[in-house]
């Protein structure tokens, strides 16, 4: 008989549980948003981390949640004095579920809304122990069509909200004209190209369109990398052209890169090294695929958040016929010529006899640019 929380076969880890990190600015709307989806059969076995700013607990008294699967953490956001309590949170549902004191098969964290998501990803893609029990499916942005084009005009931490969402629910639609909604909608798009926009008022912000983001879907044995990358979002200009530098959505860039030719291993991991160290800060979200002189035939993945790269995970194989390189970036204050002309360098510096470090080859779960 197993180990609650362990597999039948000691030397496979459990299957790694969907995190859904749930954001938006204050009174957007992500509560009620939580509450509906938390009605949804298809949510019953799902344990809840409700974040909160400030000395007085509110937000959970607003959540409609019978479960005992929950969790508040009070009297902070999550930025880097909250991530030590975000830690104990998961481990603490770990342990519960291990021991039977609960059954969850998944993760709803709700951030406060003046929260930079970033801190959250972080801890999601870099803890040694919640990297084999949990896996990030995806980033929930929550934005108020009435009060969301000067929520984005006022906040930088609402704009990074929308940039680095893989779903955007645009809520109160029903109070807004239709030119307000038309103007936040072509707003998020130039900010977000690739997020789907889902109108709540219209009933679109359903568990099944909004979970399920992520590059790993437990129902499906072959990885959805061409939906998660969305890669071909980016190949047209959706900038808007105002170029008013005090609007925070003016620093914020979207693009891809691509490279038909296979890429050494070491070449790769010193360009994403270089440009981590250097940029870090202003790389608010890295996705791509990526082609491997060493093992063509087998790509890996890259997922970064500013100056953390989750492990590189290695496909069997090609997803699609589309076997090229392809690096996602969503960056702030970062141009994308920059990032180019260092990707181009690395591409030209390489020479068949050139010793290559192989450590991607060897062991494909370390981070590019860890420590």
């Amino acid at each position: 008989m197993s180990e609650p929380g362990l597999s039948a076969d000691r030397r496979q880890p459990p299957t790694p549980i969907p995190l859904t990190v749930l954001t938006g600015f204050l009174g957007a709307g992500k509560t009620t948003l939580l509450n509906r989806m938390l009605k949804d059969p298809a949510l019953a076995e799902t344990a809840v981390i409700i974040n909160e700013f400030g000395e007085v607990s509110l937000d959970h008294l607003l959540v409609e949640y019978a479960g005992d699967n929950m969790v508040l953490l009070q009297s902070g956001c999550l930025c880097c004095t909250m991530r030590g309590d975000l830690v104990d949170a998961l481990e603490t549902l770990l342990r519960d579920l291990d021991n039977r004191r609960c059954k969850f098969r998944r993760v709803l964290l709700e951030t406060t809304g003046l929260a930079d998501p970033a801190p959250v990803l972080h801890t999601a893609m870099s803890h040694p122990y919640l990297l084999l029990r949990y896996r990030l499916d995806g980033v929930v942005t929550v934005i108020d069509a009435v009060n969301g084009e000067a929520t984005l005009d006022a906040h930088a931490e609402a704009v990074k909200q929308a940039a680095v969402a893989d779903r955007i629910v645009l809520t109160k639609t029903d109070l807004a004209d239709l030119s307000q909604c038309e103007r936040m909608v072509a707003r998020l798009r130039a900010l977000n190209p690739a997020a789907p926009i889902l109108n709540a008022a219209k009933g679109e912000a359903t568990p099944d369109r909004l979970l399920g983001s992520g590059l790993y879907d437990p129902d499906k044995k072959i990885p959805d990398v061409k939906k998660w990358l969305a890669a071909e979002a980016y190949a047209g200009d959706h900038h808007h052209h105002q170029h008013d530098v005090n609007r925070h959505d003016e620093h914020i860039g979207s693009f891809v890169l691509t490279s038909d030719e296979a890429i050494p291993a070491g070449t790769l991991e010193m360009f994403l090294e270089l440009l981590r160290a250097t940029h870090g800060a202003k790389l608010l979200r890295v996705k791509g695929i990526v082609k491997l002189a060493e093992m063509p035939d087998t790509p890996v993945v890259v997922h970064g958040v500013q100056h953390v790269f989750h492990p590189t995970a290695r496909l069997d194989s090609w997803p699609d016929d589309d076997h090229r390189t392809r690096l996602v970036f969503i960056t702030r204050d970062l141009p994308e010529r920059t990032v180019r002309d260092l990707f181009e360098a690395f591409l030209g510096i390489a020479a068949p006899d050139r010793p290559d470090r192989t450590a991607l080859t060897e062991n494909p779960l370390i981070p590019f640019g860890g420590r």
